[in-house]
């Protein structure tokens, strides 16, 4: 299927729908390509590849809206689908803010060429990703230690998306992925244990040797062996460059403009307050190069900005799309996100958390005794207080040394005063989407022996 065929079928859904009714209507369509090779003692195991195209339209009546979407574009699936929605669109509640962009909010840069977020090279060959996950494989079982390998992956990922309204606004980009990954076993019997290493780039170029990534999860899954359980108490914790993203994405969370809005989130009332240390920065900047969540104008066609959310600890704005941005009568961010089947809502895009403070290239000894966690299982949190809970593994820590390894425990706090009291180490990695470096919470309680 061509992409004239998709730029085709947008246009004509949207005719028919103002033929059919709709004061107004929005269209999407993607069309995507996979490609997965997994790999087990040195030979193919598994060779997934995908191909598919999703067409999803939205039309209001009266301020009353309805989605509907398919993955079958023939005339006669194209024409059921206005046929429905306008139908569920007069049968639906009333929604005052419900809405496109007006012509002059849309953006009038659609080009995202020079964001870099398609590789250009060809597409890798089957025999190019198993090769790929068998040096990777081959890699971690070199590790002392390692007695089997779980999984090892290489993958690549292309899709094109469309997207036209009603208001005058079209525009269509491409977005590729490349991924490597391994997960490691060490041990035997009911004391092994298992961990992983993974990249995943825009470009294959950028990604980490195969090598490098097996034996990274191999090591890791030999640090991990003969847990214990530390005794219950208060302690800080320093969660790990790999999950400290986590914390970020909690707090981003709570000032969804959509939660705001429902009155919903522990830090509805934090605008213009303190959030973080007054030394912290939250910074959102779509335009960074070869990242995957880079884009030059979300789903409602608003052009994107780089935007401080944070200064100095200070809370600046929430993250708000069209419908949200008019129930709370602020000017939006930009921050729409969309699929074929879902209407727009709050999504943000490439974050970093820095500190105007000088690195800290050893938190473990600002730590001195406490808890390192390198992974998180299961999630508690309660949306409209903080309270935060979480089953937690990785090392036990005393005098800023690592001591043993430390699983099957809880570790519980409110982020509200969590935040407040973080100090930032300086590991972050600048390629991913969120830049977010390891990060020391004063003390929360942990659950343990």
């Amino acid at each position: 299927m061509t992409n004239d065929t998709l730029d085709f079928v947008t246009q004509k859904l949207l005719d028919q729908a103002k033929l059919m009714g709709a004061d107004e209507a929005d269209v999407i369509a993607t069309k995507g390509q996979s490609l997965n090779v997994d790999v087990r003692q040195g030979a193919l195991e598994n060779a997934d590849r995908a191909e598919g195209t999703e067409v999803g339209l939205r039309v209001l009546v009266s301020k009353r809206q309805a989605i509907v979407s398919s993955s079958d574009i023939s005339e006669d699936t194209l024409q059921l689908m206005v046929e429905r929605a306008i139908a569920m669109a007069k049968d639906a509640p009333e929604d005052k803010y419900a809405g496109l962009a007006n012509v002059d909010q849309l953006t009038k840069e659609t080009d995202l060429f020079g964001l870099e977020i398609c590789d250009p090279a060809p597409e890798p060959s089957p025999s190019k990703l198993q090769e790929e996950a068998e040096r990777a494989e081959a890699s971690a079982l070199q590790v002392s230690g390692v007695s089997k390998v779980s999984d090892a992956s290489a993958s690549y990922g292309k899709y094109s998306v469309f997207m036209a309204a009603s208001n005058g606004f079209t525009a269509n980009y491409e977005r590729s992925s490349h991924s490597v990954s391994c997960v490691a076993i060490a041990g035997e019997g009911s004391d092994m244990e298992r961990d992983y290493d993974a990249d995943t780039r825009v470009y294959q170029s950028d990604l980490r040797s195969p090598e490098e990534i097996g034996r990274t999860a191999g090591l890791r899954a030999v640090e991990r062996l003969q847990p214990r359980r530390p005794t219950t108490g208060n302690y800080p914790v320093l969660y790990d460059e790999r999950i400290s993203s986590g914390l970020v994405s909690h707090f981003l969370s709570a000032i969804n403009g959509a939660a705001i809005a429902r009155g919903s989130s522990w830090l509805k009332d934090s605008l213009g307050k303190q959030v973080l240390p007054k030394t912290c920065r939250l910074v959102e900047d779509p335009h960074r190069l070869r990242c995957g969540a880079s884009r030059l104008y979300d789903s409602e066609g608003l052009a994107t900005k780089k935007r401080e959310i944070v200064s100095n600890g200070i809370l600046n704005e929430w993250t708000l799309d069209l419908a949200s941005s008019r129930k709370l009568g602020m000017k939006p961010t930009a921050n729409a996100g969309r699929g074929v089947s879902s209407n727009p809502s709050p999504t943000n895009w490439n974050i970093e958390l820095s500190s105007s403070e000088d690195p800290h290239d050893n938190l473990l000894k600002e730590m001195g005794t406490g808890l390192l966690v390198t992974s998180l299982i299961g999630s508690t949190i309660n949306a409209n207080t903080g309270d935060y809970s979480r089953g937690a593994s990785g090392f036990w820590v005393e005098d800023g040394q690592i001591c043993y390894p430390v699983s099957e425990i809880t570790i519980a706090g409110n982020l509200r005063d969590m935040l407040k009291g973080i100090v930032l180490g300086n590991d972050a990695k600048k390629h991913l989407s969120y830049v977010v470096p390891s990060i020391l919470v004063e003390s929360m309680t942990l659950a343990g022996s």
